[in-house]
């Protein structure tokens, strides 16, 4: 089997190397040409010697049987799928293209048309884990599309997570991606709202962390995120740029399906603030640092 790999950033580049490790032929595509070389060094170091690099996205996914692509937002993805040197012109009738990227139902329509008049299978299948999921091959993976062609491209993605659902039909894996991961979001809002005021108040940021994650506010985010803010880190481990992009797909998903989600509005206004003020590639939890600044107060550990 023949796999092209395209967009290998933090989730990308840990994903194609799992594929490296289970010995799959694969073609590698990224700007980043270090990127393709870090995953080709791993599968040389797995004893995987079949594992190529494509000077283009079309190069990449030319005669291949499942095309990857972990890619940052809706318009790349469409520029990657439809561009001039674009895969859907690329790839063979009969392969499978798997998106995993975080993407929204009108771009998803649109690529996925593309694709099927060539007789290109499509799956939209967004992962959740973070960095070190990706890493570990121990993402959720929410898939949707043809269940027939979730079956036969199983034995691929469970190289990538240890938690493959197919979910329904086309669209369904990008519904269940952004719906779960907004909590992230607005979980890490509210998390610095509550130690603020803890704080505020007079609590040590670190004692009033461990009674949260102690309490009926224990979360992910308090864990994992908790002491990112209190050493002032602010995890290097995702883009704020990113997160806000999240929300704002989270916001195009809403009035896509007519939800009304004021506390979305709310949180999408905190990222996009941030990142007008600290710039697209500073650390996702530098939002929480605009509270932190309206208050005068860093939240750290003593």
């Amino acid at each position: 089997m023949r796999i092209a790999f395209i967009g290998l950033g933090n989730m990308g580049g840990p994903m194609a190397s799992n594929l490296a490790r289970g010995g799959y032929k694969l073609s590698l595509f990224d700007l980043d040409t270090n990127k393709v070389d870090a995953v080709r060094s791993t599968g040389a170091a797995a004893g995987n010697q079949t594992i190529s690099r494509a000077a283009t996205a079309a190069e990449a996914a030319s005669g291949v049987d499942i095309a990857f692509t972990s890619l940052p937002n809706p318009k790349i993805i469409e520029s990657v799928a439809l561009g001039e040197q674009g895969i859907v012109a690329a790839l063979p009738k009969g392969a499978a293209w798997i998106d995993l990227s975080t993407n929204n139902l009108e771009c998803e329509r649109h690529i996925r048309a593309a694709a099927e008049a060539r007789g290109i299978d499509f799956l939209d299948a967004p992962v959740s884990g973070g960095i070190e999921g990706a890493a570990a091959g121990t993402l959720m993976i929410m898939v949707g599309g043809d269940a027939q062609v979730f079956e036969r491209c199983k034995p691929v993605l469970d190289k990538i997570g240890n938690r493959v659902m197919h979910l329904g039909p086309h669209g369904a894996g990008y519904v269940a991606k952004i719906a779960q991961v907004v909590l992230c979001y607005l979980n890490s809002v509210a998390l610095s709202e509550a130690l603020m005021l803890g704080v505020k108040g007079g609590v040590p940021a670190d004692t009033m962390l461990g009674i949260i994650q102690g309490s009926t506010g224990a979360s992910y985010v308090a864990d994992r995120y908790g002491p990112a803010i209190l050493d002032g880190s602010y995890d290097p481990g995702f883009a704020l740029g990113l997160a806000h992009k999240d929300m704002a797909l989270t916001l195009e998903l809403a009035g896509s399906v007519g939800a009304t989600l004021p506390m979305c509005e709310q949180v999408e206004a905190v990222y996009k603030k941030a990142v007008g003020k600290y710039g697209f590639d500073q650390n996702h939890l530098m939002a929480v640092k605009l509270l932190e600044e309206q208050n005068g107060t860093f939240l750290r550990s003593t």
